[in-house]
């Protein structure tokens, strides 16, 4: 049984316990608000343990530093093993919460785990009043199926200093008043 519950700033170091790793056969481009699917076949290895790129240490610096602009923090565990994190980040503007970070296991995906992370976020968004959610999503063809999945769209209404951040993401929203 899955249990989701907050994560601690000081439990993120936890996310060395997830799998993240993914063959992706089509990614995507964007071309405004339109998506263009190609050819990727990329392969997207676990986490590095240290580093810049895709470590965890890179990771938990960089949501300590969500965490500081009032981010919180939702883990998914299977008995005490840490198999789904999401960080959401209230007030992206003052009517648009962010969707910052969302990972699940790879021996755990496709079983419902990332939309009851979704599920509670969404949940807290619409009871602070937030009217929309913004994410940059990675251009896999899983993780754009997931959001599309859960009503988000492509944006031509792109926020600068996350697409400074990630140009390559697809950036979508979602209006949480639909």
């Amino acid at each position: 049984m899955i249990v989701v519950r907050p994560l601690s700033v000081d439990e993120l170091g936890r996310l060395a316990e997830i799998d993240r790793s993914e063959q992706v056969e089509t990614g995507y481009r964007m071309h405004g608000a339109t998506l263009e699917p190609y050819a990727a076949g990329w392969r997207i290895p676990n986490w590095f343990a240290v580093g810049e790129d895709h470590s965890v240490e890179a990771h938990v610096r960089s949501l300590g530093e969500l965490a500081e602009r009032g981010a919180f923090f939702l883990g998914a565990f299977d008995e005490d093993r840490l198999v789904g994190i999401l960080a959401w980040r209230p007030k992206l503007t003052e009517t648009m919460d962010q969707l910052a970070f969302l990972h699940v296991s790879r021996e755990h995906r496709r079983r419902g785990i990332a939309s009851r992370l979704c599920d509670e976020a969404e949940t807290a968004a619409r009871n602070r009043g937030a009217t929309s959610i913004y994410v940059s999503a990675t251009p896999s063809e899983s993780a754009v199926g997931f959001y599309r999945s859960r009503g988000f769209e492509p944006t031509s209404d792109i926020h600068l200093e996350l697409f400074a951040l990630e140009p390559d993401d697809i950036h979508m929203t979602k209006d949480l008043m639909a």
